[in-house]
């Protein structure tokens, strides 16, 4: 019974760890979206300017100052109203923070899950089960080349974050317009693959 209250609890915080990210990314909140993107943004630029330990603890830093500052104000302001109010981060150090068994668990075959999916697409890739597909992947790896010629890791991790939150509201925004580019697209690589497996021997697929 506990097992399966856990797991329960556990869908619907992940329910509701999903919602909430929908949200971020469509700015339903603009002042909430607006605080967490900025943040990740100041955070990937700090990077590009000083190293990873400055960063953490530039950040760790300012953390403590706030909180040891905010808890110095209280306790001075308690002392000078005679009150007893506590300590004023007590709701958050009750707060409960452990991990049990069974979500430990969960979160171990998901990962072993995603890990061994990914370990037999690669070996199915670089084994060359399917001939096109394995094409495909060089011809991604070749184009990754140049990509990472041109920009490093950081630089590609601040575009991602960028796309992130503006590509979800442009596409919901422009959807039929983009939907109908997309189709003449996947048409167009659908066509040349098409061409490509009928011109290599052995490329054509099983279920052909």
């Amino acid at each position: 019974m506990q097992a399966s209250a856990d797991s329960t609890k556990m869908d619907c915080l992940w329910s509701n760890w999903k919602c909430q990210a929908i949200d971020l990314l469509y700015w339903r909140d603009i002042k909430q979206t607006g605080i967490v993107f900025g943040s990740l943004l100041l955070l990937l630029f700090s990077l590009t300017q000083f190293s990873v330990v400055s960063v953490v603890a530039y950040l760790a830093l300012a953390g403590l100052s706030a909180t040891i500052s905010f808890r110095i104000y209280k306790s001075v302001l308690q002392a000078v109203q005679k009150t007893d109010e506590g300590h004023p981060f007590k709701a958050y150090l009750d707060m409960e923070m452990n991990l049990s068994q069974d979500q430990i668990q969960k979160y171990t075959d998901c990962l072993q899950l995603y890990v061994n999916s990914t370990v037999k697409e690669l070996r199915r890739l670089f084994l060359v089960q399917d001939l096109v597909d394995s094409l495909k992947f060089a011809v991604l790896m070749w184009l990754l080349t140049y990509v990472g010629a041109l920009f490093n890791g950081l630089t590609l991790l601040i575009m991602a974050v960028v796309s992130m939150f503006t590509l979800p509201v442009v596409y919901d925004k422009y959807q039929a317009q983009i939907d109908q580019y997309l189709g003449l697209v996947r048409t167009h690589i659908n066509t040349v693959v098409a061409k490509i497996q009928a011109k290599i021997p052995g490329a054509k697929r099983k279920a052909e």
